[in-house]
């Protein structure tokens, strides 16, 4: 197998030095890709929590509240007092499954689906110039890795996703 190489750096071999680059690159980057989202959550008292919920129930309308606690990793009680709030805040309903009346499905109302959109739509403008910059190559390069990163079962649900949007 031929190496790739990008600057004369070889991609099958990487240097620690070049590995702490990549992981302080991620996590500058997620403070750049948060920062908007959390500006606007900040007056009205949410956190990342509350976004990560709005924008998967977002996603899949009617989804679950044990497939939200599957997505998004966080316990029983953590995903209660986030959905609890945003149900009292008039952003989230819970409906009454039609076939499990134990189940309640989630559904954003207009004024979740408001803030959905300016959440997303900052985040959106961010990765399109992001992208832009970068070009298409390093687009799919950047899926690629991601991905590669993830987990098994959260490639499955990240793959579930995507294959809904078909």
């Amino acid at each position: 197998m031929a190496e790739s190489t990008t600057g004369g750096e070889s991609l099958l071999f990487l240097t620690d030095e070049q590995l702490r680059k990549g992981i302080e690159a991620m996590f500058f980057a997620y403070r750049g890709f948060t920062a908007d989202p959390d500006r606007i959550l900040e007056g009205m008292d949410y956190g990342r929590a509350h976004h990560r919920a709005i924008h998967f129930i977002h996603r899949s309308p009617g989804t679950t509240v044990s497939n939200l606690l599957g997505i998004l990793g966080v316990t029983k009680q953590s995903l209660n007092r986030v959905l609890r709030t945003l149900i009292e805040d008039g952003l989230v309903e819970a409906r009454v499954g039609k076939t499990d009346k134990r189940e309640r499905n989630l559904h954003l109302t207009a004024k979740g689906q408001d803030l959905e959109r300016q959440l997303s739509d900052a985040q959106r403008a961010r990765m399109r110039a992001a992208y832009r910059a970068a070009g298409p190559a390093a687009v799919q390069g950047f899926r690629t890795v991601l991905e590669a990163m993830m987990d098994p079962e959260m490639r499955r649900q990240y793959q579930s996703l995507r294959e809904g949007e078909k």
